[in-house]
């Protein structure tokens, strides 16, 4: 069990000389690090340690259980350490499927190393947000509607029944439907404001992305009142039917 303050970085890469890179590189960035080549070892790991994980450098191409499974293997055990997904399947729609698992992050292979530290970053900073408790004067980053409460800050949204633990993706692209409510939000809008996938692409991809948050959000997500379909165009937020 690593017991020292340096936050840890768990690198799941079978690459080796990639691997040895993104290894020697983080340490000198001042991290401390695991590394894992086979998807089956990563994944019993990422279950089992008990090493307090800052975040998580996963590839979606492994020997074993691939990226993809992994990531949707942590978030149904309720493991919510920030994943940032290596990708050298550079298809939105292979993007889109990372981020639907339940990736916080993707960067396409080949990346600079600088970009994929500053991502690292900025996931592990999100995650610190949920951790601390806001200054008095410092209003709550939140949305609310019909009983529930989007909290931004916390990467949460609260219904009367249940909590439910929001990836920045999931958190990302309910602020930008919510800051935009009653407009309707074309496909292509979301793929490039919130995911950065500016390539063409199928974007009905992102419709079980919808269908997932309509399980958080609607009281019977088959027949949704807040996030409608517009035919043809995108989606709608609504607050209040």
């Amino acid at each position: 069990m690593t017991e020292s303050a340096t936050p840890l970085i768990a690198v799941i890469e079978d690459e080796e000389h990639l691997a040895q890179g993104l290894l020697f590189n983080l340490q000198a960035e001042g991290y401390a690090t695991h590394h894992e080549a086979d998807g089956d070892a990563a994944l019993n790991y990422l279950l089992n340690t008990q090493d307090k994980i800052a975040a998580i450098v996963l590839d979606c191409m492994l020997p074993g259980t691939d990226g993809f499974a992994i990531v949707h293997a942590l978030r149904e055990a309720q493991r919510f350490t920030p994943v940032l997904m290596l990708t050298a399947r550079t298809r939105p729609e292979d993007i889109l499927e990372g981020l639907e698992a339940g990736a916080d992050d993707y960067l396409p292979k080949p990346f600079e190393l600088n970009i994929l530290l500053m991502r690292l970053k900025s996931l592990m900073r999100r995650a610190a947000w949920q951790h601390t408790t806001a200054a008095p004067e410092t209003p709550p980053d939140e949305y609310i509607f019909d009983h529930r409460t989007i909290r931004f800050d916390a990467l949460e949204l609260v219904a009367p029944n249940r909590t439910t633990h929001l990836t920045l993706m999931e958190a990302d692209l309910l602020r930008y439907l919510t800051d935009r409510e009653g407009q309707i939000v074309p496909r292509k809008d979301i793929l490039e404001q919130v995911w950065r996938v500016h390539e063409d692409t199928d974007t009905r991809a992102i419709d079980n992305f919808i269908v997932r948050l309509r399980r958080y959000i609607e009281d019977d997500p088959g027949n949704p009142q807040h996030l409608l379909t517009v035919r043809g165009i995108g989606y709608r937020f609504i607050a209040n039917p």
